[in-house]
């Protein structure tokens, strides 16, 4: 009898916060699952599994994905960013440090899809505006922070950046 797909393995190549990897995957192993089991990054986040809370937000390619819903696999020769991956040699980002600025965290756990997908968008709209970080941050829930916060952060690092 046949392999049923989730117990086939598959061959991965891709490249995760500019570091090649090649690693065997199942075919039904979610990106979310690789990135933390195989590659022990844990910033991305399981809360829903179902795509909708944002926790486990990542770039692929430069646009946000819902890694807990992305098929490892459709990854293959592909780049991926994780909040790991945002600030190099220690250094935080303008983002990270608006945030740390405006208070934009208390318990912590949608911070690295919130991060990912505000930094989608200020590599897309250079000086977004209030609204403009309202919809990116759509796809993210938010329970202790409130989304004020957040926003003012992000605008006041599209600042930073432009001066």
């Amino acid at each position: 009898m046949p392999a049923s797909p989730s117990e086939q393995n598959l061959t991965i190549r891709l490249v995760v916060n500019d570091r090649a990897h090649e690693l065997e995957a199942d075919a039904g192993e979610t990106l979310l699952a690789t990135l933390r089991d195989r590659l022990g990054l844990t910033g991305p986040k399981e809360a829903c599994g179902e795509g909708e809370c944002g926790a486990c937000t990542v770039l692929v390619d430069g646009g946000p994905v819902a890694s807990c819903i992305l098929a490892a696999g459709s990854t293959n020769g592909r780049a991926v960013r994780t909040v790991e991956g945002l600030a190099g040699a220690g250094d935080l980002t303008m983002l990270q440090q608006a945030f740390v600025r405006h208070a934009a965290v208390q318990c912590g756990y949608c911070t690295p899809g919130v991060l990912m997908v505000l930094t989608a968008l200020l590599e897309e709209v250079s000086e977004p505006t209030e609204a403009e970080v309202r919809q990116a941050l759509a796809g993210n829930i938010c329970r202790c922070t409130g989304y004020q916060q957040i926003v003012e952060a992000a605008v006041d690092a599209a600042r930073a950046v432009a001066s």
